[in-house]
């Protein structure tokens, strides 16, 4: 362990020529100070990104009809189809890897455009039919009440879901709507519940701006027979979404009678895919970050070399003078090595406080509204990693100069002038 003489003796070394050592840190800070930086802004977009799906069953696929690209068994090229109801349970007992499922059904403004009505209140809002499973798949939180269950379905009640800007256009502040009658369509339901959306994405329209029936009393109350316009459903755990999205588009097309080689037929979205890119953008961001950071503060360990190389060679002399007086080569590499990681550690010390400065300060700027980038720091393994990172940059910066002052002879070094 180094006495308090030795650090002194660093010290005084590296403040001998103030503006050469600072513009010499200033590579390193810089360097460090990036790298902080692009971490945070990187952490903050993933958490964003993450925000905006928290609550989306990112195991889930989706289906919906288009019409027919290859004539099969008599039928035209460009036919027309309909998913129906008895497709659920032909799904269901099929497809062993799947979890849930649900057939939903769509509407506008029914001919109207304010197609939503309480009172003198009244706007223009997405009706959507599905079972209570569609909640697991993209989950709502209940503001008010609960969501539609099986008894709902198996009842037809008439009763909905508003969402959370619909509840603020039709009612007062604070106003319990549960049990309250509004008109959807032409036709009252009861509200039991009102939905505020836990996640930025969104199938058919935004929840705060849509009316949710039961299934089976959307079919009855606006005759839509037993057509389905829209299938969800998600894979077990462990299971790849694809499996589960092939083997339920082979069903459908066995059940409608369509070419099995027909590509457009069956329309889908594996969500699981769409996550899986901005997985590989997020980790190829990061790895970029990084890239950038390292290799800018390497470059500042590069000019930290070079800076040492020539103290090393101004103080030839005093190199020369201490070998003959018994220095071991042991406490010359040290002294140079110890300078250069002093150097650079304080350097790069300044660089992660100035960083997550910044970065607190821009954090409290972007809490203020509802921003895409979220909460911009470092964790603290990634602040304990730098200082590991700095000690060994302060280290390999050194070497080179240290092995130039062994290689230094007292006699010669002695005669400099």
């Amino acid at each position: 362990m180094f006495d308090l003489d030795h650090w002194q003796e660093i010290w005084i070394t590296i403040t001998h020529n103030k503006s050469r050592s600072t513009l010499t840190a200033f590579g390193v800070f810089w360097g460090m100070f990036m790298l902080v930086a692009m971490v945070g802004a990187g952490n903050a977009l993933d958490k964003g990104i993450s925000s905006q799906i928290e609550g989306f069953a990112t195991n889930s696929c989706f289906f919906w009809t288009n019409p027919t690209t290859e004539p099969y068994q008599g039928f035209r090229k460009g036919r027309y189809w309909n998913m129906t109801n008895s497709d659920i349970p032909i799904i269901r007992q099929r497809v062993k890897e799947l979890q849930y499922i649900s057939p939903v059904l769509f509407s506008g403004g029914g001919g109207s455009e304010k197609n939503v009505v309480r009172g003198e209140r009244n706007g223009a809002y997405l009706v959507k039919g599905c079972y209570p499973e569609y909640d697991l798949i993209e989950k709502s939180n209940m503001i008010y009440g609960r969501y539609v269950n099986t008894i709902d379905i198996a009842e037809k009640r008439k009763v909905c879901v508003i969402g959370e800007r619909i509840y603020e256009v039709l009612f007062q502040p604070g106003e319990d709507p549960v049990g309250k009658q509004i008109r959807v369509n032409g036709i009252y339901f009861q509200v039991i519940g009102v939905a505020r959306s836990t996640s930025g994405v969104s199938i058919g329209g935004q929840t705060a701006e849509t009316v949710v029936l039961p299934f089976s009393t959307m079919q009855q109350a606006f005759n839509q027979g037993n057509i389905i316009h829209f299938v969800a459903a998600t894979a077990n755990h462990g299971t790849p979404v694809k499996i589960v999205q092939d083997q339920i588009t082979d069903i459908l097309k066995q059940q409608h009678q369509i070419s099995p080689d027909d590509k457009e037929a069956v329309g889908g979205m594996n969500i699981e895919e769409q996550f899986n890119m901005f997985n590989y953008l997020g980790i190829g961001i990061a790895s970029l970050i990084w890239i950038v950071g390292l290799g800018t503060l390497f470059a500042g360990a590069i000019g930290v070399s070079n800076i040492m190389l020539v103290t090393v060679r101004e103080r030839t002399r005093e190199i020369g003078i201490r070998r003959a007086l018994g220095a071991t080569p042991r406490a010359i590499i040290g002294q140079i090595m110890s300078e250069s990681i002093v150097l650079t550690v304080v350097a790069g010390i300044l660089g992660i406080v100035v960083g997550v400065g910044i970065l607190a300060a821009t954090g409290i700027v972007l809490s203020q509204g509802d921003q895409f980038f979220k909460d911009p720091q470092i964790s603290f393994g990634m602040a304990v990693g730098s200082l590991m990172i700095l000690i060994v940059i302060g280290t390999l910066a050194g070497m080179i100069p240290a092995q130039r002052a062994m290689m230094i002879k007292p006699i010669e070094a002695i005669r400099e002038e």
